[in-house]
């Protein structure tokens, strides 16, 4: 069974940095994609970047030049990080590690960022 495990987030000021990781343990074939999402209050999901199995990353247009999105796969380890910069009270949500392998979408339970102004 896949199972995701976020960590990282917190209470933070704005212009401050927080780093999020995701640990991805139990068999996973043919990762396609690895990425970050976010869901504030009131607001739906959005994808806050993404890495594909290339190594090509996406991110949203509100955090280009902010936030950094990599990927550690050596050998069995799956794990993926987000660093988050220059923080704004707008980035506050909750933010959820996903995962694409084999056609299937896999998710974690979340992380809290709150960034106070």
């Amino acid at each position: 069974q896949v199972q995701l495990v976020e960590s990282g987030g917190g209470l933070v000021q704005a212009g401050g940095s927080l780093r999020l990781s995701c640990v991805a343990s139990g068999t996973i074939f043919s990762i396609e994609a690895m990425g970050w999402y976010r869901q504030g209050p009131g607001n739906q999901r959005e994808l806050v970047a993404n890495i594909n199995s290339g190594g090509r990353t996406n991110y949203h247009d509100s955090v280009k030049g902010r936030f950094t999105i990599s990927r550690d796969t050596y050998r069995s380890t799956r794990r993926l990080y987000l660093q988050m910069n220059s923080l704004k009270p707008e980035d506050t949500a909750e933010y959820y590690c996903n995962v694409v392998a084999s056609g299937a979408n896999y998710w974690g339970k979340g992380t809290l960022v709150t960034v106070s102004s």
